[in-house]
C-alpha cells in the first residue's frame, strides 16, 4: 500500500467552531498520522500521512467539517518528508 503526505489548508469558518478536535476524530477513524492546528489566518492547517487509499475519503469528510464550521476553500498539496509521524495530534 501507497502512503503518502499531505499538507491542506482549510479556509472559512474553521476555528472556534471544534474543527481541530473534528479533524482528529477523522484522521483516528482512518489511521491517518500527522496534526492539525490553526493559523495565525484564520484558517486550519492539517498534515496527513497515511494510505493513498483512504486520503480522498478524509478530504471529504474535511470538506464538510464539523456541524458549526463553513469551509469556503480547502488547498491539498503533496508533500515529499522523512519524517514518520506516530500519531495525529491537535497544536496550539
Amino acid at each position: 500500500m501507497k502512503s503518502i503526505n499531505l499538507k491542506i489548508n482549510v479556509s472559512g469558518m474553521v476555528q472556534m467552531v471544534g474543527f481541530r478536535w473534528y479533524a482528529k476524530q477523522q484522521a483516528d477513524y482512518l489511521n491517518i498520522k500527522g496534526y492539525v492546528k490553526n493559523t495565525t489566518r484564520g484558517d486550519v492547517e492539517i498534515f496527513a500521512q497515511g494510505v493513498a487509499d483512504v486520503m480522498p475519503q478524509f478530504i471529504d469528510l474535511i470538506k464538510r467539517g464539523p456541524s458549526r464550521s463553513r469551509v469556503e476553500k480547502l488547498v491539498k498539496e503533496e508533500v515529499l518528508t522523512d519524517k514518520v509521524y506516530e500519531k495525529f495530534s491537535i497544536r496550539m
